[in-house]
């Protein structure tokens, strides 16, 4: 293990919850009320908005971690050193030594949670306070990076309200939006130049708020659900994910105006991050709930046409986060209940999907990576693991193809490809 030296993500209602629902056997312990907790530190947090969050420019191919199982890739398991029961939500790359991450310290104490953002260099994590802040944000759900002076994050504040950041890469302050009151939440964004857009939900209905040179806009859908995750393109293109009670909800932006898209039907079905490789190709991901309980994953495809399911190697997964190379290319992070102290992630391009899996860990632990970046030919993602104790500590995994001048542990693809 490599440890770098240093200074929630599931659907609101959906499989955030099931990130809630782990968090409520140990509130029974500590005698905290439910809605305690679902008012404050992690409403909604299931589903994620990570996923804008990946609006970075696109880097080089990493073609040897395509040849699979041959070359094999190298893992290093790291922590952005928060404190006490800390969790990462989102990541956003810009380059290998300019990136950013999102979360939240304390996540037990639903009043005195803290959110956190924390900068990589290449070398140190160093968290950034947060300036115009009366009330202290509690949770910071996404990030989003129009470039390396327009830094956006979006999560809940302690005083009831959506809470919005904007940083050059040096400060950050929150952001006043008159558009926004009690009962909005926010759990995704997204940013290109010129253009700023929040997505969540407002009563029962899906919210979309933007930030253009012309001012704010707040949008409330006319069909209930809740948006989770956004990912736009320079060209004004954009999709937003999420769950439209019961079914995968997506939405598309086409101009000024967000419309619905269709979907395939799925029952139970939710999406939690998006992620756009072009006007002919984009990637949701979510999961489906079944009567068991258990979560099967869910990947949908667009191919300039229609959105299709994909097939995925596991019958059981979480999944949160996804990213790609801007080359068809695509990583996408979770959590394996079958395997909960590894860390998990599919890998899909052309040939179908693999699962990727960390180093095994000696003691008991959940790893759960809620969000993940691509740059370059590093692949990182963020999230939590989750001791006997129930201790919460953040966690970095970065994957790299593996050469001879690269220490740490080499991992394996699992098994062939699953087709699309």
């Amino acid at each position: 293990m490599t440890v770098w030296s240093t200074v929630g993500y599931l659907p609101r209602v959906g499989w955030q919850d099931t990130y809630d629902l782990v968090m409520s056997r140990r509130l029974s312990r500590r005698a905290m009320p439910l809605c305690v907790l679902l008012t404050g530190v992690l409403t909604g947090a299931l589903i994620h908005a990570t996923s804008a969050a990946h609006a970075h420019a696109d880097p080089s191919r990493p073609r040897a971690a395509e040849r699979g199982p041959v070359v094999g890739l190298l893992q290093e398991s790291a922590t952005a050193r928060l404190q006490s029961d800390g969790s990462l939500s989102d990541v956003v790359g810009l380059s290998k030594s300019d990136v950013w991450a999102v979360g939240q310290e304390d996540v037990w104490e639903a009043w005195q949670n803290r959110s956190v953002i924390t900068h990589w260099d290449g070398t140190t994590w160093t968290e950034m306070g947060i300036r115009n802040d009366a009330s202290s944000a509690g949770h910071l759900r996404s990030v989003a990076a129009a470039s390396a002076g327009e830094i956006w994050a979006v999560g809940d504040g302690h005083d009831g309200l959506p809470y919005v950041v904007r940083g050059n890469g040096s400060a950050f302050d929150r952001v006043s939006v008159p558009q926004l009151g009690s009962g909005d939440w926010l759990g995704g964004v997204a940013a290109v130049p010129g253009r700023m857009v929040a997505v969540g939900s407002r009563g029962k209905k899906t919210l979309v708020v933007t930030s253009t040179a012309k001012g704010w806009t707040a949008v409330e859908g006319k069909a209930k659900g809740t948006l989770y995750g956004v990912a736009l393109t320079q060209k004004g293109d954009g999709w937003a994910v999420g769950d439209g009670g019961g079914e995968p909800l997506i939405m598309h932006l086409a101009g000024s105006t967000w419309k619905p898209a269709t979907v395939p039907s799925v029952a139970g079905g939710f999406l939690r991050d998006v992620f756009i490789d072009g006007p002919k190709k984009a990637v949701a991901v979510g999961g489906v709930y079944h009567d068991d309980g258990k979560i099967v994953p869910l990947v949908l495809t667009w191919n300039g046409k229609r959105w299709s399911r994909a097939s995925v190697p596991d019958r059981y997964a979480e999944l949160y986060g996804v990213t790609g190379d801007g080359r068809g290319h695509f990583w996408v992070s979770g959590f394996d209940p079958e395997h909960p102290g590894q860390a998990f992630l599919l890998r899909g391009g052309g040939s179908g999907w693999r699962v990727v899996r960390g180093e095994t860990s000696a003691k008991p632990r959940t790893v759960r990576l809620q969000a993940v970046t691509h740059v370059g030919d590093l692949t990182l993602a963020v999230g939590h693991v989750v001791d006997v104790n129930d201790r919460y500590t953040d966690v970095v995994e970065r994957f790299q193809p593996n050469t001879s001048k690269t220490g740490g542990t080499t991992v394996r693809t699992d098994g062939a490809p699953t087709k699309r």
